[in-house]
Formats: C-alpha cells, structure tokens, sequence
C-alpha cells in the first residue's frame, strides 16, 4: 500500500462509532415527515446555512505523511467559496483533526474570509468518544448538533424575530453519502476530488446553480427529497462554452490567478529591497 493510500484509508476500512459516540444515525420521524411534505417556490430568497467538507470535496492532499500541509484546490474552489460566503451562511466542518482543518482553511481562504464563517467545525464536533476519536471511525453530520448550537443558531439573519436554521434552510455539501445519513434530503453530494482531471471538473458551479434554485424554496428537505442534485459529467453538459457559468469561474479564477501573481511580485521585490539596504 501506497503512503498517499494510507493518508485517506478506503471506506471499507472505516469501523462504525460506538454507542457512546452515538452509533450510526437514522433520520427521525419528525425529520422524515416534514421532508415528505410539498415544498412551495418562494419570491423572495430565503437565507440558506450552507455547511460545507473540505478534505475530497474541496480539497484534496496528495501526501498526508510525508508533506501533511500541502492541499491541492477543487478547480474552481476559491471562487466558489467566495461566492457561497457572500451570498449565505456557511459552516466549515470536517472529521479531520484541528491543526489539519486550520492548514486546509488556510490553503482555501484568505482572512476576510474565515471571519466571515458562521464557525469552522473539526473532529472534536462530532461527540466521539476519546477511543472513536482516536480511531479511524465514521462520522455522521448530525445537522441537529449545528442547529442547537447557541452560536450557529444565533447566526440567523431574523433570529431576534423567530428565525432558526432547520432542515428548511440548511444545505449540507460532501463527497460522502454516508455522513448525512440523520438528514439524507438536506445534502448534495459531490464526486470525491483526488487531483484526477476527470468528467466533474466543472462540478462546483453546477453546485452553484442548485443552490441558487434552493434558497427560492420554502423548504429545502422537500424540494431535495423530488429533486435530488444529479451529476452531469463534463462530458455530457449541454452549456455553451461562453456563456456558461463554469467560464465565469474560470474567468474570476484567471483574474484571481493575475492578482495573487502580481502580489507575489511586489512581496519578493520588496525582500530584494530590504536585504539591499
């Protein structure tokens, strides 16, 4: 077996968490009847929580071992985010250990925008037990855990007037079917990102388009439940190249590309000024 294998093992390897961390997750009966219900289309957009994964949806890390703190970007993941933190709430939240989220944050955004986050969420959110913590165990995204949560909750733009985030609001954004097990209509998920140009490089902006058509919805587990997120390969996409909005990421990506250059430019001439005088 490869190092990079070992970094992110196979899911047939992962065991289940144990009953004290809470054991594998059904979605409640409450929770099933409410997403059974019609859900109408709304004229004005209601806010959406968008909680989002990094590692294999957004990023992926081609060496855990030997270079822990190199990620490689999702094509279009910086405008992407950029997007959702403008227009949403969004949440960061990984099973992956603190000091390996705040290195993947920091490879995916800049400072505006991780003060702009409703909160980042790491390993130690998902009420393991110290044994489960340490052990390579599945773990479920309870979106309740977000919900109950004084600060996420409190997050809500009408939350002085009676606003809550709930599974009408709340958008869960993963390349792992299995960890929105509790809340299965509220989740998109994505193919997982391995750095392989493949058929789903222009993934994000389709992820984009739904959200839009999402937050139109008065409740987002009803819409979800009829009209779950498909996958459209780049090669079956019927877009016309220029008008698409995957060229309009590629564009702000391009400028974004330019401007990050030109910084870098004005930082080393300024080291070469400095060690100068």
């Amino acid at each position: 077996m490869s190092r990079d294998s070992r970094a992110r093992p196979p899911r047939s390897e992962i065991s289940m968490p144990s009953a004290e961390s809470g054991g594998v997750p059904e979605p409640s009966p409450a929770y099933l009847e409410q997403a059974g219900l019609d859900s109408q289309h709304v004229d004005t957009a209601q806010p959406l929580l968008i909680v989002v994964d990094l590692n294999g949806t957004l990023l992926h890390r081609p060496d855990g071992f030997r270079n822990p703190k190199l990620f490689v970007r999702r094509p279009h993941a910086f405008v992407f985010m950029d997007y959702m933190i403008k227009n949403f709430w969004v949440v960061v939240w990984s099973s992956a250990r603190p000091d390996n989220v705040t290195h993947m944050c920091r490879n995916l955004l800049q400072d505006e925008a991780m003060q702009s986050l409703v909160a980042v969420w790491d390993r130690s959110r998902f009420g393991l037990t110290p044994a489960d913590y340490n052990t390579r165990v599945q773990c479920y995204k309870r979106l309740t855990l977000l919900w109950e949560d004084p600060a996420v909750s409190q997050s809500h733009p009408q939350y002085k007037i009676g606003g809550r985030w709930s599974q009408a609001n709340t958008v869960l954004i993963d390349d792992s079917t299995e960890k929105a097990r509790s809340e299965p209509f509220n989740a998109i998920t994505v193919p997982e990102f391995a750095n392989q140009p493949g058929l789903y490089d222009n993934i994000l902006p389709r992820v984009h388009d739904y959200l839009n058509e999402l937050c139109f919805q008065s409740d987002v587990s009803a819409f979800m439940r009829v009209n779950p997120f498909t996958l459209v390969s780049d090669a079956n996409t019927v877009e016309k190249p220029a008008d698409s909005l995957a060229a309009v990421y590629a564009k702000k990506q391009k400028k974004r590309d330019k401007a990050a250059a030109r910084r870098q430019a004005l930082d080393q001439q300024d080291m070469v000024q400095d060690h100068s005088q």
